[in-house]
């Protein structure tokens, strides 16, 4: 085994072992705990597949943004509302089903597909220069307007969240 088929698995068990967490916790704080290292996990799998301005988005957006806004939202939320939070599984049987012939269908492409050779590897080229490039050459307009839009929403949330509560 090449150390990179070792570093392979290693972000597959930490992807998929987190998500069963993130899954099956009951404690709504373990799992968006958890929920990170699957981020992680993901960013790490997408280095692995040399697209690092996919990894580097995973971790910005993911889990510097949504992760962070989800915790507080969470624990803001258990303080000001004192109702435990139902986590338990419903409909386990379909899922259960459900998941076996996802996964059976998965499996059953892979051995069809497998030949057992693979590829030389190929010299690292990164991705995000031609990204950049394309942003802001060819599609500058549409990320600023994406931009202006955001910070539209997030104002109007900021403003939203301010309003004095009428008596």
């Amino acid at each position: 085994m090449e150390t990179f088929d070792i570093i392979f698995y290693l972000f597959a068990l930490i992807t998929v072992g987190s998500a069963c967490i993130v899954v099956f916790s009951k404690n709504i704080v373990y799992a968006a705990f958890s929920l990170l290292f699957t981020f992680f996990g993901v960013a790490g799998l997408y280095v692995l597949l040399q697209a690092d301005f996919l990894a580097v988005t995973q971790v910005l957006v993911y889990v510097g943004g949504i992760l962070t806004l989800l915790l507080f939202g969470v624990m803001l939320t258990n303080k000001v509302i004192s109702v435990d939070m139902k986590t338990g599984t419903l409909h386990a049987v379909p899922a259960m089903i459900l998941a076996a012939v996802v996964f059976g269908s998965l499996a059953g492409l892979f051995y069809a597909t497998w030949s057992g050779v693979t590829a030389p590897a190929s010299s690292i080229i990164s991705t995000a220069r031609p990204i950049g490039e394309m942003l802001m050459t060819g599609y500058a307009l549409p990320f600023e307007v994406a931009s202006v839009i955001l910070l539209v929403a997030m104002i109007g949330a900021a403003f939203m969240a301010r309003r004095p509560k009428k008596l």
